[in-house]
């Protein structure tokens, strides 16, 4: 059984990958994001503290989210995993 731990906002999640996401996705994710980590909803997401992972509710918004990190992950100070719930 995995136990996962928090709910990281926008500015949280930046400050521990140690990199500024671009305005367009900051907007997006604080508009979209979901506090309760169970079932996330279509168009929202979650971040875990422990392990550090987003969960999107669908894979269009990992899709999106990911676009708009990509190119920046080798400025990431830790990895962050994104995947979508079941």
């Amino acid at each position: 059984m995995n136990i996962f731990l928090g709910d990281l906002k926008v500015s949280e999640i930046e400050r521990r990958a140690g990199v500024e996401f671009p305005d367009e996705l900051k907007t997006f994710m604080q508009e979209n994001h979901q506090g309760k980590a169970s079932d996330i909803e279509k168009g929202k997401w979650h971040c875990f503290d422990i392990p550090f992972f987003m969960v999107c509710g669908d894979y269009d918004t990992a899709k999106f989210i990911h676009g708009h990190l990509a190119g920046m992950s080798s400025q990431f100070k830790e990895p962050l995993q994104i995947g979508v719930g079941p």
